[in-house]
This record gives C-alpha cells, sequence and structure tokens, in this order.
C-alpha cells in the first residue's frame, strides 16, 4: 500500500491502543507482519512533553519505518505545536486522534468529543496540516457521538478538504464504546464519497472477517486493535489469507512461549523491571487466554512481585502445556473485556 508517498509492506494497520501499543508491542506487530502501527495517543499540552509518560510514548528509537505518532487534543494551536513537535523529533505521520471514546479524554473536548463540533474539527486539522507542510498528517475518528448523530461522512469531506491524506474509522460511536457490532454500512457509505484512502476498523478478528470487510466497504485497508492483543501474529494471517485464500495453521504452544517471553524482555528493558513487570501482566493474561488451565495461571501470576518469579511462572506454565502436547484454539473469545485492559494496566 502506498499513501503521500510512503509505502506499506501491506495494508495492515494497529490501532493506537493506550496503555498497549508502546514501543514494544509496535515493534512486534511490524515483525509479525503488519504494515503500519500507530502509537499511543501523545498530549498536545506542552507542559507535559517532559513528563516520563509522555517521552515514553514518544519514544521509537529503533523502531522500523515509518514512524506515526498520534496527537490528542481540542485546541487547534496546541494540537499544531504537537504536531510540530513530533514531527521535528523523527515522526514520520501525524495522526490525530477523534476517536477515543474514554471518559477522561472526552471530558476535555477532545478524541471523540470532538465529533460534535465539526467547525472545531475543520479549525483543528487546518491547524495540525499547514503546521507540518512536509509530513503527512492522517485521521481517525467514530461514525459518530451517539446512533442519533452519525457524522462520519461529513467529517471525513472536512478531512479531505482540510489536507488529511488518509482516515481510518472505527465502526462504532462514542456512546457505543466497544459493544454492539461495528457497523460496516456506514464505512461503506463514506467511502463512495471521498478520494482519500479509508482504513475500516471495528471487530476484525480473523482472516476471514478481514476479507468479508475488505470486500463489503471497499476501503483500502484493516486497522486491527484488541484482536491483536495477545495474538501479533494475526497480521501475517490476515496478510496470507488475502494473498493466497488459505488459512495458515495456528502457532505452536512454542512459539507463542517464544514470542511471549521475547515480549516481556523487551517490556523489562523498556519500562525497567518494577513498572515492566506490571505492565508484562495484561500481556502475558492476553497470550494465555485460550490455553487449557489458564484461569488459574493467571490469578497467581498477577500476585507475583519480580521479574525473575514472573518469567519463572510463563516457563512453567507453557512447558507443561507443551509436555501435555496441547495446541492453540481461537474456538474461546480472545478479546478482553474494555474493562479488564485498565484494571491489568495498574
Amino acid at each position: 500500500m502506498e499513501f503521500a508517498g510512503i509505502r506499506l509492506k501491506n495494508n495492515l494497520f494497529v490501532a493506537p491502543m493506550a496503555g498497549v501499543t508502546d514501543r514494544p508491542f509496535r515493534q512486534l506487530c511490524k515483525k509479525m507482519g503488519a504494515g503500519l502501527a500507530v502509537s499511543e495517543m501523545v498530549t498536545s499540552n506542552a507542559l507535559l512533553y517532559g513528563s516520563t509518560k509522555t517521552q515514553r510514548r514518544a519514544n521509537h528509537i529503533g523502531e522500523v519505518d515509518p514512524i506515526s505518532v498520534q496527537i490528542a487534543g481540542a485546541d487547534p494551536q496546541m494540537m499544531a505545536d504537537a504536531a510540530r513537535f513530533n514531527a521535528e523529533r523523527g515522526a514520520q505521520i501525524i495522526d490525530i486522534n477523534m476517536g477515543c471514546p474514554a471518559k477522561k479524554v472526552c471530558n476535555v473536548a477532545a478524541g471523540s468529543a470532538l465529533l460534535r463540533d465539526e467547525a472545531l474539527v475543520a479549525r483543528i486539522l487546518d491547524a495540525v496540516v499547514r503546521a507540518v507542510p512536509d509530513t503527512p498528517v492522517t485521521l481517525k475518528f467514530r461514525t459518530g457521538w451517539d446512533r442519533n448523530s452519525r457524522n462520519a461522512e461529513r467529517i471525513a469531506r472536512i478531512a479531505e478538504d482540510s489536507g488529511i491524506r488518509l482516515i481510518a474509522i472505527h465502526g462504532r460511536t462514542r456512546c457505543d464504546q466497544y459493544t454492539g457490532q461495528a457497523e460496516y454500512d456506514t464505512i461503506a457509505a463514506v467511502k463512495t464519497r471521498i478520494r482519500i484512502p479509508l482504513i475500516a476498523n471495528g471487530d476484525i478478528d480473523s482472516p476471514q472477517k478481514a476479507k468479508q470487510v475488505l470486500d463489503y466497504t471497499g476501503a483500502d485497508g484493516l486497522m486491527i486493535g484488541r484482536a491483536a492483543q495477545g495474538r501479533p501474529w494475526i497480521f501475517r494471517e490476515i496478510e496470507h489469507y488475502l494473498a493466497h485464500g488459505q488459512l495458515l495453521a495456528p502457532p505452536a504452544v512454542s512459539e507463542v512461549h517464544r514470542v511471549c517471553r521475547e515480549h516481556l524482555f523487551d517490556l523489562y528493558d523498556f519500562y525497567g523491571e518494577d513498572s515492566g513487570l506490571r505492565v508484562a501482566r495484561k500481556h502475558i493474561s492476553w497470550y494465555t487466554k485460550t490455553l487449557a488451565g489458564s484461569n488459574a495461571f493467571r490469578q497467581q501470576m498477577y500476585l507475583l512481585e519480580s521479574v525473575t518469579e514472573q518469567l519463572a511462572a510463563v516457563d512453567q506454565f507453557f512447558g507443561e502445556l507443551a509436555a501435555r502436547g496441547e495446541t492453540l484454539s481461537y474456538a474461546s473469545p480472545f478479546n478482553p473485556p474494555a474493562n479488564e485492559v485498565e484494571a491489568l494496566a495498574a
């Protein structure tokens, strides 16, 4: 896929997810087949540029190109300044967040709350595009604030007129949060009314679903979020299915163990052992969620307070699975409830 002079190896995107799409996760997903991974949203508040959290979220050292940084805020000038600040520090794509449904974001009129003020949307997009004329700007948004005020088509046209180079649409309103089914009809309708590339997002959790969504919406690409948690190889599975019409076999338990273990070491290195230990808990939970005996293992794993103990527990769990000849199955849901993400991040 190619847009704005940037060539990607495919049309599969990793959705930006707060607390999830840090540098270790982005690198892993790219290694597993994703064409582009968008960072966690970075605040547009200049007072927070020096905070540990903001600096960590903007850390792309060693990451495979292209580097896409998502910014969030509600003030056009602050958003323009944030875009310029990140572009000067290596961002090759600036992505604007108008899709986050979290209360703490919407309460300051940012994220998906912006969809209620189309004039402000236009001012923000125009300001950001003008601030970084040599850097492509993309936009992620939802279908509207609620089901009675869907305005994705108007937002998409505003984006195109403002110089946005690509849009991604999550097929739900803000009030839907992550409940119900993604509305692909809206995405398909938007696609017929714009010339810039459109990426479809929402409930894409298998290679078969990926093809169905592409065929139905006419989208130029797909964005996968929750389905990649604990299953980063979903990108190679989808890429293979779209190219050959055949399903890859699920990875062996030994590969899941290896990928999980390498991911943990990256987390420990990135966050430091104390914070890395806590961040790793949710990822271990996702990697093991569909495996036999994982519920009891997770409950015990959450109580461990050292990296050594955590690694030993992971090795023992996967070692016992291998000894029993267990295999990976997708029969049960692998997406965690939305509130589980926050709970495990503590």
